[in-house]
């Protein structure tokens, strides 16, 4: 806990409409609500209260600094950075509701940049890694194996995150275009992707045997081959392809090394920077760039256009 030298404690309650904090949480789409929840709860802590009783408009940069500090030496800066968004984003949410004034705003948030040096987080797939997996899945022949093709070869040809691609309904995709439709992604922002044609005939192989009615895309399959029309969890997306990865023998990977192989892969086939920030639903371009997996073999063959005379 950071020692304070004067109390930062609500002196009243707030309602919900003035609680700056709370006011933040509301403007996050609910898939991100409990993680960011817990990151001001943790950063309140640090100075000895809880979200809801910290008075967040009577933080300082003497505050705001210690807590940087406190969280770069227990998170590794990447999470960090993450909590620090968040507790910037409440001292806004206090200035516009007038609880801060702009001088005092603006003091609290001059923190210095987080820098992580480290290596990039994740891998890209191989294509025989793909292949293998793929193959995993075709041999099985439960219905577990229809469905879990469609979902690789969702997530391999649009880079959706696991926390889209469950939310995914039939009525999302336009088998004449590949079109799929993603509602309230990340951050609440409509999108719209586009499966190539080899996933697409997987999604109509698994659709043969899900039938038409409307609902969930990818569904549970209950014992005896049942399959109840209803959403499949971002738990259960994790345990398919770690059930999947050990069948084929393809080394450990998370569900959004998906992302990272999608993105370097559109990359490596000349696909400008914009189009592939726009189909994964980055804010940024420079987000998309650290999707970028491609490897030292990239920067090698770039460098041998250059010519000496």
């Amino acid at each position: 806990m950071l020692v304070l030298t004067r109390s930062l404690q609500l002196q009243a309650p707030l309602p919900l409409s003035r609680h700056p904090a709370r006011v933040y949480l509301r403007s996050l789409a609910l898939g991100s609500r409990p993680t960011m929840e817990q990151s001001l709860n943790r950063i309140a802590s640090l100075l000895g209260y809880d979200l809801d009783t910290l008075d967040w408009a009577a933080l300082t940069y003497q505050h705001t600094a210690a807590i940087q500090a406190a969280l770069l030496e227990q998170y590794a800066p990447a999470t960090a950075n993450k909590m620090i968004c968040a507790l910037r984003r409440v001292l806004s949410e206090a200035y516009k509701l007038e609880l801060m004034s702009a001088d005092q705003y603006e003091t609290a948030i001059a923190l210095p940049p987080i820098k992580d040096r480290r290596k990039l987080r994740g891998r890209a797939l191989s294509l025989a890694e793909i292949a293998a997996l793929m193959k995993a899945c075709d041999t099985d022949p439960a219905p577990q194996g229809l469905r879990d093709a469609a979902l690789v070869a969702i997530l391999r040809g649009t880079g959706l995150r696991r926390a889209e691609v469950v939310k995914l309904m039939l009525k999302d995709l336009q088998f004449d275009t590949g079109a799929l439709e993603i509602n309230q992604g990340k951050g609440g922002k409509d999108r719209m992707v586009y499966l190539p044609e080899s996933a697409i005939a997987y999604v109509r192989d698994w659709l043969k045997l899900r039938g038409n009615s409307p609902g969930a895309l990818l569904c549970p399959v209950r014992k005896g081959g049942r399959i109840h029309i209803k959403h499949l969890t971002p738990q259960a997306v994790l345990w398919i392809l770690q059930q999947r990865a050990r069948q084929a023998g393809v080394e450990s990977f998370s569900p959004h090394d998906f992302r990272r192989t999608f993105c370097s892969d559109l990359l490596d086939a000349g696909v400008d920077i914009v189009t592939v920030q726009k189909l994964a639903g980055h804010s940024s371009p420079s987000t998309t760039a650290k999707y970028d997996r491609r490897g030292e073999e990239v920067k090698r063959q770039a460098v041998q256009r250059l010519e000496l005379s």
